[in-house]
């Protein structure tokens, strides 16, 4: 990855829309990226009416329908003003996207066409926002073949990451989020790769671990060091958090580990854990 062209960002109507923005023009801006803004409207299919019982004949559900999908087109409205006001203000390239559809899968589409996706976290203090952000970052992550850049429902974080933490475990999905991320790893102040309860040898992280992906990203221009800790009595992604925020990154590079299971998607603990607990953005990859 030399780097980054095209920068897809998720639109809608929250608070941290503004935010996640910011971060993304921002980004846009560095790398001389296109910026997509994307906002999906998503309207029942006629079977959600049928199973929820309903006592509504064809004409009254299409009406419904209807008048879903309308109030949904005027309330993109402002959203749609305030990235055209943005992109002209900040002198960018983009465009935006108003898309119908699945919102999980529309946004997993939408990001196979760009070099990643920005994306907020679920506010645990908000309903509102549960599963369908959660099923939205699950299914990216997954589903699209592309890092997703998960920015925090709440705090304040600068467009430039001086000083980042990598996880490495010596995985598949770990050596694709390092070089999915390489861009940003050019341009911190400082990279920390950091193992946790490193297994060595040949098969696992090597003598020394951390130490072999210090090397490469050197020789890409990183300036990286290698680091590794136990995390004793607390679970990995608690330690990895505790790492980061004794070292003060402001981001942290993590392969994301996980499953379809049936009809759902499943995360492996460490995932779950910085979507859940993460204090400032996180670049995840698969």
């Amino acid at each position: 990855m030399t780097s980054y062209k095209d920068i897809l960002v998720h639109l809608d109507q929250t608070d941290r829309c503004a935010a996640r923005l910011a971060i993304a023009a921002g980004l846009a801006s560095r790398f001389g990226a296109h910026l997509a803004g994307t906002y999906v409207i998503d309207v029942p299919p006629v079977d959600f009416f049928n199973a929820a019982a309903l006592p509504l004949d064809a004409e009254g559900v299409e009406r419904i329908r209807d008048q879903m999908r309308s109030d949904a087109m005027a309330a993109a409205g402002p959203v749609e003003a305030a990235f055209r006001a943005l992109l002209q203000r900040e002198g960018l390239a983009g465009e935006w996207r108003l898309a119908e559809g699945n919102h999980a899968a529309t946004i997993a589409l939408h990001a196979r066409y760009a070099d990643f996706v920005v994306l907020g976290q679920t506010n645990r203090y908000d309903d509102s926002s549960g599963w369908g952000v959660r099923s939205t970052i699950e299914t990216a992550v997954m589903g699209s073949g592309r890092p997703v850049l998960v920015i925090p429902f709440a705090g304040d974080f600068p467009v430039q990451s001086e000083r980042i933490l990598v996880a490495w475990n010596a995985t598949r999905e770990a050596a694709r989020a390092v070089n999915d991320a390489l861009p940003l790893l050019r341009e911190a102040k400082a990279v920390t790769v950091l193992a946790i309860n490193p297994r060595r040898g040949i098969t696992a992280h090597g003598d020394v671990p951390a130490a072999d992906i210090a090397l490469h990203l050197a020789r890409h221009g990183v300036r990286a060091e290698a680091a590794h800790t136990r995390a004793g009595d607390i679970a990995d992604g608690e330690a990895l958090l505790s790492y980061a925020a004794d070292i003060s990154a402001n981001l942290i590079v993590a392969g994301a580990y996980g499953h379809s299971r049936a009809r759902e998607l499943v995360f492996g603990g460490v995932t779950r854990t910085l979507l859940t607990e993460m204090t400032g953005p996180v670049f995840l990859s698969h």
